[in-house]
């Protein structure tokens, strides 16, 4: 298992490794991240 580096983190909900969303803690890729945002509180402005 990896300890560090590029490949170690993954997304909490799917295992996507690609595309992770790593700010305030989210750890979700952008395709979930895109389906949970608004439950998590996050607004779209534009």
């Amino acid at each position: 298992m990896k300890k560090q580096g590029r490949g170690y983190l993954e997304c909490r909900r799917c295992g996507n490794k690609n595309g992770l969303i790593r700010r305030y803690g989210i750890i979700l890729c952008r395709q979930c991240f895109r389906e949970v945002a608004k439950s998590i509180g996050f607004k779209k402005y534009s």
